[in-house]
């Protein structure tokens, strides 16, 4: 295998470096919270986060974490210069009335044509966690996806249709994985790049789908 996996601060990174300057933007639980450090330098990015903030920082660091300054996550976070608190249900306001340019959100599935699968496998032992999940998808100008491409045993997480419960349909815009990047369309998935040493068909045999050229 001449490639290497995409580190969960790389993808951060891949993912931080298309957020535009001035962009209002969401981080879902998980992984996507990574984002908030690997924003380039120079950027002004507004982070918002659904549990009341709007102003977001990095990670803080190691022993001066405030508990009492968390994310929808429960996680340790920094307040920027001019950031604010606010009230759960105006942060639910902003985010159905179309005031976040992007949200980040982690997948169980997304299909081709960007339906969403992220808040229950169907497990009959699974908790359901839909959250903000949701609303963010549907509230939010663009959804991206942030995931490793394959499961445990190796199914890949893109799918021509998604066998969980669906989170939302047609929605997701863009799927940052360890191993590429793709774009949903109607047509179906348009490769945007991979990781070094991965050819286009070695990808789309570990999808399972065809990908579309990446645009010229």
């Amino acid at each position: 295998m001449a490639w290497q996996r995409r580190t969960k601060d790389e993808l951060a990174r891949r993912v931080a470096r298309d957020i535009r300057d001035g962009a209002y933007v969401n981080l879902g639980i998980g992984m996507p919270t990574l984002v908030a450090n690997h924003l380039p330098p120079g950027t002004e990015v507004i982070l918002h986060s659904e549990n009341g903030i709007l102003g977001m920082g990095p990670a803080p660091a190691e022993g001066e974490e405030d508990y009492d300054l968390i994310n929808a996550g429960k996680q340790p976070v920094t307040l920027l210069a001019g950031g604010a608190y606010f009230h759960h249900a105006d942060s639910f306001a902003m985010m159905r009335g179309g005031h976040l340019d992007i949200c980040v959100l982690g997948a169980f599935q997304v299909s081709a044509t960007g339906d969403l699968a992220n808040w229950h496998t169907g497990e009959k032992d699974a908790i359901p966690a839909v959250g903000g999940a949701m609303d963010l998808a549907v509230g939010a100008k663009q959804t991206w996806v942030m995931m490793d491409l394959l499961t445990k045993d190796g199914r890949s997480k893109l799918v021509e249709r998604c066998a969980y419960p669906l989170t939302a349909i047609a929605c997701v815009k863009r799927v940052y994985t360890d191993l590429a990047t793709f774009e949903c369309t109607r047509q179906g998935l348009r490769l945007v790049d991979t990781v070094d040493g991965l050819s286009a068909a070695e990808l789309e045999k570990l999808v399972g789908l065809p990908l579309a050229a990446p645009a010229p």
